[in-house]
């Protein structure tokens, strides 16, 4: 096997010389053209020129060489020799498809209403995250578009090199573990990472998490739920890396998956408790309310007692008599 890492090195420091090589050639050849034109003698200067323009066009077969091995020259080298293989650590939460409830009595409407305009979903041929799944991301490293991926084998196990054993596409139950196998390039580290599970169309399972494989490799995605889970039908495995769709492989379960056992629950067998006698309630005595404290009376002012007044005693004056007069008249 050959270690990836090596290649990548290789082929970036052989990028590098050609480059280099590239960049000299160029002033060398432009040198040769110009210094032979100044010579007086013929065929000096025409060999001269000649080596100059033959400096000049290789120096353009480096830099279409440069250009190359840069973009094709590490999936090329892993077409013909097997990269090491690198371990992809499954994410622990996984989503694992609740139970439907059917309803016993379905109610069936006696006038049905047409509608006006009818909408009818058109086929998407590309696939894409579903929202739920999109709306997990936590990377934010923007993933290669040029990163490619192999085709998926399907395998129940693996060896000590991530090889798949004796890949298939059509398994009978009863299964406990799936591998999807795949090889890879130009996977930017750190970016999104995802592959979902379909069985007939319908989500059984996916795995999401930030790239940590390196750039090219080996690789692979797993599924081991309970055995009765791997229902007849046919299954299909979809790998993105962000959003971009990169891969799908397809394998199909056939024959019915096993019943699963039941776990023997202990039960407890009730015993005769007596029950409890009736306790007589006491009632509450009435509690006597405290006599209101008598408020101090209010102690009267004393009067003042009045002296005694000497009253004088009126003396009564005796009125004076009229005397009367006696005239006396003499006579003649």
């Amino acid at each position: 096997m050959l270690n990836n890492i090596e290649v990548h090195s290789t082929v970036r420091l052989a990028v590098w010389i050609l480059a280099a090589l590239a960049v000299l050639l160029i002033p060398l050849g432009v040198s040769s053209i110009t210094t032979g034109q100044k010579l007086p003698y013929y065929k000096k200067r025409r060999d001269q020129v000649l080596s100059g323009w033959r400096m000049l066009l290789f120096a353009i077969l480096l830099g279409v060489a440069t250009v190359w091995m840069n973009f094709r020259a590490e999936p090329v080298i892993y077409t013909y020799f097997i990269p090491s293989p690198t371990k992809i650590l499954t994410p622990t939460a996984s989503l694992t498809p609740t139970i439907t409830l059917t309803p016993t009595i379905t109610l069936t409407p006696t006038i049905t209403l047409t509608p006006q305009f009818s909408y009818t979903p058109t086929i998407t041929p590309t696939p894409f995250v579903p929202p739920v799944i999109e709306a997990r991301f936590d990377s934010v490293v923007t993933p290669d578009p040029s990163a490619v991926f192999s085709p998926i084998k399907f395998a129940r196990n693996l060896d000590l090199n991530y090889t798949p054993i004796n890949p298939q596409s059509t398994f009978k139950n009863p299964i406990k573990h799936m591998y999807g196998v795949f090889s890879y390039d130009g996977v930017t580290d750190r970016s999104q990472w995802t592959a979902i599970w379909y069985r007939d169309s319908e989500l059984v399972f996916f795995e999401s998490k930030p790239w940590d494989g390196g750039s090219g490799g080996y690789g692979y995605t797993d599924w081991g739920p309970d055995p009765s889970l791997w229902l007849p039908g046919e299954y299909e495995v979809q790998i993105f890396n962000g959003i971009f769709f990169k891969v799908s492989g397809r394998f199909t379960v056939q024959g019915d998956p096993p019943t699963p056992v039941p776990t023997a629950t202990q039960t407890f067998t009730p015993t005769n408790t007596p029950l409890p006698t009736a306790t007589r309630t006491l009632v509450p005595t009435r509690t006597p309310r405290p006599t209101s404290t008598p408020q101090p009376t209010r102690t009267p002012t004393m009067t003042r007692t009045p002296t005694l007044t000497r009253t004088p005693t009126l003396t009564r004056t005796p009125t004076a008599t009229k005397t009367p007069t006696v005239t006396v008249t003499p006579t003649k």
